[in-house]
Order: structure tokens, then C-alpha cells, then sequence
């Protein structure tokens, strides 16, 4: 009797789970920039022995030329299940450029 009661209880919170909408993650990149497409709008990042791109948001796009390809980069990106994370913020750690720090809006 209580494994079917738990069963039920289990059953009803993943239902209740599964109706609401998954709620998007932040997460941080430490990377190298390995290249920078600025026609798409695409920095391609390399973590944990994998290659893959990150879409710049809008507001980060007309930025994309300032940054120098195999400088390190920390990035936060809010990762979209079935697309390229999107680049929210960034900060150069090294390499030169105009643009260290993205805060998500401005360059400094």
C-alpha cells in the first residue's frame, strides 16, 4: 500500500513538474575564443574538450569585431535547449582590445 501511494505522490509531482516551463540556465565559460563569426553573430568557445558556438545577443553583436581571436574569455551565456547558448555578458581575460568587459548592454 505505501508503494503505490508513492508511486501516486511521485506520479502527481512530475506531472505538476512537467506542466510548468523549464526556466533558462546561466552559465559560465572560461574559454579560449577560437572564432569569431560577425556576419552571424557567432563567438565559437571550446570547454570541456568540446567545440561549439554561442550566439552574441544583439547587443553584443556590433562588439564581436573587438574581440581577438585566441584571446581568453570568461562569458556567462543562457543556455537554450535546442539552440547555441546565448552570449549574455563577458569579460576579455587576456588578448588586447577596446572591449574588455560586456556587461550585457555597453562595452568598457
Amino acid at each position: 500500500m505505501r508503494i503505490i501511494i508513492g508511486h501516486l505522490v511521485f506520479s502527481a509531482l512530475a506531472l505538476l513538474v512537467s506542466a510548468f516551463p523549464v526556466r533558462a540556465e546561466d552559465k559560465s565559460f572560461y574559454s579560449p575564443i577560437v572564432f569569431i563569426d560577425k556576419e552571424k553573430g557567432y563567438i565559437v568557445i571550446s570547454s570541456s574538450g568540446s567545440v561549439f558556438p554561442v550566439e552574441a545577443s544583439d547587443a553584443a553583436k556590433p562588439h564581436l569585431e573587438k574581440l581577438p581571436v585566441s584571446g581568453m574569455i570568461d562569458i556567462v551565456a543562457e543556455m537554450r535547449p535546442g539552440n547555441a547558448p546565448l552570449l549574455k555578458s563577458w569579460k576579455l581575460m587576456s588578448g588586447e582590445s577596446t572591449c574588455k568587459h560586456f556587461d550585457g548592454k555597453t562595452c568598457k
